[in-house]
């Protein structure tokens, strides 16, 4: 009889443990929260000594990065719970990439025409870019609070879909 490999033998333990769905969501959420959050730090660790920081509000988007982050990692897991090899994993670029050059982060989005500008501000990644520029600056207002509650539905609707999706597949 060959002898069992460590991914059979780590896999069969975390089967043995009393970690529900949501726990095994929250442990990979967390992880991901950790890392947004060393590279929030480096950032304003960066900034600050080349004087780019603009007030002490500029703390403030250390918290908002990880909240960004938070939203990202719950939704994204959502959706790749859902993929069944780890090819499909390639599709994620596919995805980020236009969320990223349509963000407002590299160009306004008012040189794009209307209706692409009214898609741009339905992304993720222009709450995400708008909320740490509101808060980076200082400049809280009711767009902030949309940013936020935006965030917010992200986070939700992202452990809902996850913890359903494991638990249905932990009780195969």
């Amino acid at each position: 009889m060959p002898e069992p490999t460590v991914l059979a033998i780590s896999s069969t333990l975390g089967a043995l443990t009393p970690l529900g769905p949501l726990d095994v969501a929250l442990g990979e959420i967390i992880w991901a929260l950790f890392r947004g959050l060393s590279y929030a730090i480096a950032f304003l660790a960066i900034t600050a000594p080349l004087g780019l920081v603009p007030g002490v509000s500029a703390v403030l988007a250390i918290p908002a990065a990880v909240f960004i982050a938070f939203g990202f990692a719950s939704f994204g897991m959502a959706i790749t719970s859902y993929f069944k090899t780890y090819q499909q994993m390639g599709m994620i670029n596919i995805v980020l990439l236009p969320l990223f050059l349509f963000s407002g982060s590299l160009y306004p989005i008012s040189v794009y025409p209307d209706w692409l500008e009214f898609l741009i501000q339905l992304m993720p990644s222009w709450h995400g870019i708008e909320l740490v520029r509101d808060v980076w600056f200082g400049n809280f207002d009711s767009g902030t609070l949309l940013h936020i509650t935006y965030f917010l539905v992200m986070i939700i609707c992202g452990l809902y879909f996850t913890t359903r999706r494991l638990r249905d597949l932990f009780m195969r």
